[in-house]
């Protein structure tokens, strides 16, 4: 009979849930006000999801394009995101995009720089300049270097390893997290007068995904949507052109969109740069969605190739650039393949890359529905719109890791007491004692079966009877959950993870599907092959709350209006064009 490992208690006056760039971040702004911080992950310190960011992260600089300006970058952003995107949000994270690169420069994060020793700057896709900041193809590790780093200098405790089950809320107001050791089993009730939500997105619970095996499972957004958050644009997931397709076990693995910005070529199986076709003017450093439908396109009717993708090739540059600026994007392909990528064409075919969508969170602050919880990085929604641009994601990390940080640290100071209620603590432990039970199911087949749900009903290209079809697939294996077979073992509590994981992931799934069937239009990264046409009615947000009833519903939020000043600077929503962006 299962016996509940003893519980003990973590009090701090800041808690971050994540250590990723936003947590680390978070938990560095909220330190610098003098408050108490722990940061808690369920990967190393130094490996969180942050460090597969390979391209580079955006500022307005105006290092190779003097005319760039955080004004353009806000443009951009808003229109590549179909004006889905708040646009204070955007605004944000644009005018304060060069201090946050000055700070991670500062703190020895390692960028490319010019002959004159200022900060480089290459292209990215849909960018009128080039404003993406880069260390090779590395840059996300390069950045978790640096905060982890100045983390480790501030003396801010971080405790690895460590599964959250659970928010803890009483009368609306959050006031900390029940985890567990996933190598021990052992049980952490963590105190703070706030909370900053820093736990990623729901990308891998796709087939082709670009995240790794345990993270991403959209554990983060499904915490906060328990807890009493609403989430916002589910449905809106964008697929990266270019991920490995061989061998199997790493499909979906990523090629830094950094290859294309270097010059990289898109071809099919007859020798074509197809792109020609789709985006004629910007060629392959088109729109990531139009790249990514472009990919799709060629694959679904005959032009791929022997393993289901195109080719993406960088043979016509010098090796020595390529080792220089694509090291990482090298050595990948000779450890997988045997393939050199100097002389080799990549096959390459999108994978599910991001999230665009997530938890609704006031742009200022980054707080949520619930007090005491406030939000930041990939796990939120309101930057991205329908498409991301990119190099905005890392950017995003530190700009609202920040201002997240600080809002949290400040509702700390304000409290006279810290909250605890015993009767909600007990409950979290009851629920997750529940889940440890011998069974006849094993959570790993049943996550493959959602996943392969979600790439076959929910992928680049959708339609209404299959994504009904994703629905019943999702009821049937949700079925299942409750016996799943959980036992501690030689491994650790890993089962105990992995079932969290797929609860985490079926509802976060039925929310993808519920919005993607409402979403009837094609719009950004979101295809509905029934509904080719952007819908002007559609230019909102769908938000999505989870009922005392267990069920999801959805509804319609206008978008906020853009400021008049910033209004000349992004086109006009009813401009937009979406000719030539084929659907099947």
């Amino acid at each position: 009979m299962f016996e509940r490992p003893q519980v003990r208690t973590n009090v701090a006056n800041v808690l971050v849930i994540g250590t990723g760039a936003a947590g680390l971040r978070a938990a560095i702004a909220a330190h610098s006000t003098g408050c108490e911080v722990t940061v808690i992950g369920k990967r190393a310190r130094k490996d969180a999801h942050s460090v597969l960011a390979a391209g580079g992260i955006n500022a307005a600089l105006g290092t190779r394009d003097p005319d760039d300006s955080w004004q353009q970058h806000f443009a951009d952003t808003m229109r590549e995101g179909y004006f889905l995107s708040d646009p204070r949000v955007v605004e944000l994270m644009a005018l304060e995009a060069p201090e946050a690169i000055a700070e991670l420069d500062e703190w020895g994060c390692e960028f490319a720089r010019t002959p004159d020793g200022r900060i480089d700057q290459r292209y990215f896709g849909a960018h009128t300049y080039r404003r993406t900041c880069y260390a090779g193809d590395f840059t996300g590790r390069a950045m978790i270097k640096a905060l982890a780093r100045k983390v480790t200098e501030l003396g801010i405790e971080v405790v690895d390893g460590q599964y959250v089950s659970s928010l803890l809320v009483d009368g609306g107001t959050c006031f900390g997290a029940y985890a567990f050791d996933v190598e021990t089993g052992a049980r952490t009730v963590f105190l703070a007068d706030a909370v900053v939500l820093a736990a990623g997105g729901h990308t891998r619970i796709w087939r082709r995904s670009s995240s790794r095996r345990d993270e991403n499972n959209g554990d983060g957004m499904y915490l906060a949507l328990r807890a009493g958050c609403r989430l916002a644009d589910m449905e809106l997931v964008q697929f990266h052109p270019t991920g490995m397709v061989m061998p199997e076990q790493i499909a979906g693995t990523l090629v830094t969109e950094a290859v294309r910005g270097e010059g990289g070529r898109l071809f099919n199986s007859m020798g074509e740069r197809f792109m020609e076709r789709y985006d004629p003017e910007r060629l392959e450093l088109s729109a990531r969605d139009r790249v990514a439908l472009a990919n799709y396109t060629e694959i679904h009717e005959g032009r791929g190739g022997p393993n289901g993708g195109v080719f993406l090739d960088v043979s016509h540059i010098d090796k020595d650039s390529i080792l220089e600026k694509l090291p990482r994007m090298y050595r990948q392909f000779i450890e997988y393949q045997m393939l050199n990528i100097s002389s080799s064409p990549m096959e390459v075919a999108p994978t599910a890359h991001y999230s665009m969508g997530g938890v609704v969170v006031e742009p200022e602050s980054h707080s949520t529905d619930v007090e005491g919880l406030y939000a930041a990085g990939e796990v939120t929604a309101g930057l991205h719109g329908a498409n991301r641009l990119g190099g905005n994601s890392l950017t995003e990390t530190i700009v609202f890791g920040r201002r997240a940080g600080e809002a949290a640290a400040k509702l700390s100071r304000e409290r006279d007491v810290q909250l605890r209620s015993r009767s909600v603590i007990e409950a979290a432990g009851e629920e997750l004692d529940l889940f440890i039970e011998p069974g006849d199911e094993f959570a790993r087949p049943l996550q493959r079966a959602l996943r392969n749900t979600m790439w076959e009903r929910c992928g680049v290209v959708r339609k209404e009877e299959g994504l009904g079809n994703g629905l019943d697939e999702i009821d049937r294996i949700e079925g299942a959950l409750g016996d799943v077979d959980v036992r501690p073992s030689s491994e650790g509590y890993v089962d105990l993870a992995h079932v969290l994981d797929l609860r985490a992931a079926l509802v976060t799934g039925r929310a993808t599907l519920l919005g993607a069937l409402e979403r009837r239009e094609t719009r950004g990264a979101h295809n509905r092959s029934d509904h080719p046409a952007l819908d002007q009615a559609l230019e909102v947000n769908i938000r999505c709350e989870l009922k005392t009833d267990g069920e999801l519903k959805l509804s319609h939020e206008q978008v906020p209006e853009v400021r008049d000043d910033l209004r000349q600077w992004a086109r006009p929503a009813e401009e937009l064009d979406v000719t030539g962006r084929l659907v099947e």
